[in-house]
């Protein structure tokens, strides 16, 4: 069930929230729309807004949806999110929305034991690197980078090296 915890952001009539498995067909829409993103199947989707819906948030501007954040708690760690997609539709670029989703996940009630974030982003991803960096310094936080996925080893040479970014600790907002 979707969190009744709303986040809004009124000077852009944005609302943040627990995505709702409703939410799976306008998530699928929205990644195959925000390439380089790798686009996963509709079922993936859906329970991405299910199963591991304390750990993603989906942004809407009234009925639609304008960006959406996937994660999950590492099994056998679970003080560390894993951040899987971050996707932010064109219209909704620039507003800081990947941030302040990044931001409501780890303020729930239900993640108040993360300490540590962990993503995976290319060599070539500018954008990810600066808002994940950001996001780090807004947390008073440390950011390292080594290789998580290799592209010879890991990809067989058909996808670039992923680079593993680990944040932490994270610092709580005071609120």
């Amino acid at each position: 069930m979707a969190s009744s915890l709303k986040v809004t952001q009124p000077q852009h009539n944005l609302e943040i929230r627990q995505p709702a498995p409703s939410d799976g067909p306008a998530v699928t829409r929205l990644i195959k729309e925000s390439p380089p993103l790798d686009v996963n199947s509709a079922y993936c989707n859906l329970l991405q807004c299910s199963h591991f819906a304390t750990t993603s948030a989906s942004a809407f501007s009234g009925d639609t949806l304008v960006g959406f954040v996937s994660g999950y708690r590492v099994p056998g760690r679970g003080n560390t999110l894993f951040i899987w997609q971050v996707a932010v539709s064109e219209r909704a670029r620039g507003l800081g929305l990947a941030r302040a989703m990044l931001n409501d996940i780890v303020e729930r009630a239900e993640n108040r034991e993360v300490s540590w974030l962990e993503t995976s982003i290319t060599a070539n991803n500018s954008a990810s690197w600066a808002m994940f960096q950001g996001f780090a310094r807004s947390r008073s936080a440390v950011a390292r980078r080594s290789v998580m996925f290799e592209r010879d080893e890991h990809f067989a040479g058909s996808h670039e090296t992923e680079y593993l970014l680990r944040i932490g600790p994270l610092r709580r907002s005071v609120v």
